[in-house]
């Protein structure tokens, strides 16, 4: 029995250990489910090779011991050639999972807390469950060499084992994400002086979060939540080990992939002030419509108090009519001088960046930026409001405006020293944002060269958007790099259908190897864009 239970352990390890990727892709996906079966679905090879090697090896494992019986009589020699079996076992699993594992990942597996408690839960699981198929086999001992029993099959399953692993081990990550949550809560309820501002929508968070800080700063000691962070126990997190008696403004950037995610992040942050950046289509694999994604914006200004204040981006379309609807204090920002409260005239744009002149009523002032492009200059805007709702003067802004830094990957211009320009919009696109950067790229002159996958997570719309997405930049560029032989299609046909040179389209496996194609086809004075880079769960090699 002791001998059986050891033996279930080191299988337990070794499978554990090859299962790497699988861990990689349940952490990709936030620890949800539904976004983990759809990432095995679109990586079957991948999510399934651990576990036919592990079978394999586990066959091998097994008839080996089976071979070492005769030697039994000869405890000293059995154990040690199953300690040497065992050992072979768990560094072939881990290599297994070296081998397996996502190659040039942009979002490495991190071996968080929660991630070391899931390896935990799964290791005594995983032991348990093996040790129950053998039993259910009745003996270790085998029927004849070479022989199948359930204990061989056990690592076919990976992939549903480890579901199985993260279900299981919910209620303690429940109980401790509760109590760090808690204590956050706690924080803020102290800390009555402190404004907070909470951030949403389909695109754009990232961005307005920094810009908004940038501004800020001129007038109040200002947090915001660092990178990406937009989920409840990142910016828990943030809350717990950050915020200083100094600050007096905390900006929260708040993610939704599914219903009522925007909820549970107000009921952590209790924001006074809302900002919508934008709502249209993302996540539309998760959220399924349209509709799902408007009503969970809105969690947001829903949960404002009132005599809070809503600030709306004026998108002419979604976000105007939730502007409208709005009941408590309410800001609209945009170009349109008739119906914004703060506007622009007077855009210009170059190479350096932009200039524009800020309006709000009567007052005028020339403002200049290194960003780029039109979304940049409405993100601005929204600041701009939210930095006047709180007693900030048109000088205070413009100083702060001068002073935004690119965020990284949005828009940001980089310049090689071999004289190739490169804009990087590689985060993340959406459609009304790729346009946007189209028309940018349009500015420079010389040769003008877009590489993009496309657009991702549009759930049944995405051939359809991709197709529109290839048809915005055929008249933006004179080469087209499509990373994806799959996903490339509707880009393709997009391009095509606008007249687009056939010969001027290049289709790729990977981004390594658009890099290499752009070191042959590229030269001093061309301009690169870089548009969206797909996550390490969503790649085709």
């Amino acid at each position: 029995m002791v001998f059986s239970f050891l033996l279930c352990m080191v299988i337990a390890a070794g499978c554990l250990l090859s299962a790497r990727i699988l861990f990689h892709y349940f952490q990709l996906e936030s620890y949800q489910h539904p976004g983990y079966f759809h990432t095995i679905r679109r990586n079957s090879l991948k999510a399934f090779l651990p576990g036919l090697c592990m079978t394999a090896l586990t066959t091998v494992l097994l008839n080996m011991i089976l071979l070492f019986d005769q030697l039994k009589d000869k405890k000293i020699v059995f154990c040690l050639l199953c300690v040497i079996c065992a050992a072979v076992y768990i560094v072939c699993g881990w290599m297994t999972g070296k081998k397996c594992e996502e190659k040039n990942t942009k979002k490495a597996l991190v071996m968080t807390p929660r991630m070391k408690r899931l390896y935990v839960v799964s290791f005594i699981l995983a032991t348990l469950i093996a040790f129950l198929l053998n039993q259910i086999s009745g003996r270790l001992r085998l029927f004849s060499f070479f022989a199948i029993e359930p204990l061989m099959l056990f690592p076919l399953l990976l992939p549903l084992w480890v579901a199985l692993f993260g279900l299981l081990a919910w209620p303690i990550e429940k109980a401790i994400s509760e109590m760090y949550f808690r204590d956050a809560q706690r924080i803020l309820r102290e800390r009555n002086d402190l404004i907070r501002i909470g951030i949403t929508g389909s695109w754009g968070k990232t961005s307005v979060k920094f810009i908004l800080g940038t501004i800020l700063e001129e007038k109040y000691h200002t947090l915001v939540t660092p990178a990406s962070f937009n989920t409840p126990m990142g910016v828990t997190k943030v809350i717990r080990t950050r915020i200083e008696p100094g600050h007096r403004i905390f900006v929260a950037e708040m993610g939704a992939r599914h219903v009522g995610d925007i909820r549970e992040m107000c009921r952590l942050v209790h924001p006074q002030i809302g900002i919508l950046t934008s709502v249209g289509p993302q996540h539309l694999d998760t959220f399924k419509t349209l509709e799902r994604v408007v009503r969970t914006k809105y969690e947001l200004i829903d949960a404002l108090p009132q005599d809070g204040k809503a600030f709306f981006a004026d998108d002419g379309d979604i976000c105007l009519e939730l502007y409208k609807k709005t009941g408590i204090e309410k800001h609209l920002t945009g170009l349109e001088q008739d119906r914004d409260e703060v506007w622009a005239e007077d855009i210009c744009y170059s190479s350096e960046g932009s200039s524009f002149v800020l309006c709000h009523g009567t007052d005028r002032t020339l403002c200049r930026t290194e960003l780029l492009g039109e979304l940049n200059i409405r993100n601005i805007l929204l600041c701009a409001s939210v930095a006047l709702s709180l007693g900030m003067s048109m000088a205070q802004i413009a100083r702060g405006i001068g002073k935004i830094q690119p965020v990284e990957h949005r828009l940001q211009l980089i310049r090689h020293p071999g004289g190739l320009n490169v804009i990087d919009d590689a985060f993340n696109s959406n459609i009304r944002g790729a346009k946007q950067a189209f028309q940018v790229l349009k500015q420079f002159p010389a040769r003008r060269i877009i590489v993009t996958p496309g657009m991702v997570e549009l759930g049944d719309k995405e051939y359809e958007m991709n197709r529109e997405f290839g048809a915005s930049m055929s008249g933006c560029c004179d080469i087209a790099v499509l990373v994806g032989k799959k996903r490339s299609e509707a880009i393709a046909d997009g391009l095509k259908n606008q007249g687009f040179p056939e010969q001027a389209i290049k289709i790729v496996s990977s981004l390594d190897e658009a890099t290499k194609l752009l070191r042959e086809i590229s030269g001093p004075g061309d301009t690169v864009l870089f548009e969206n880079d797909l996550p390490d769960n969503y790649s085709e090699t």
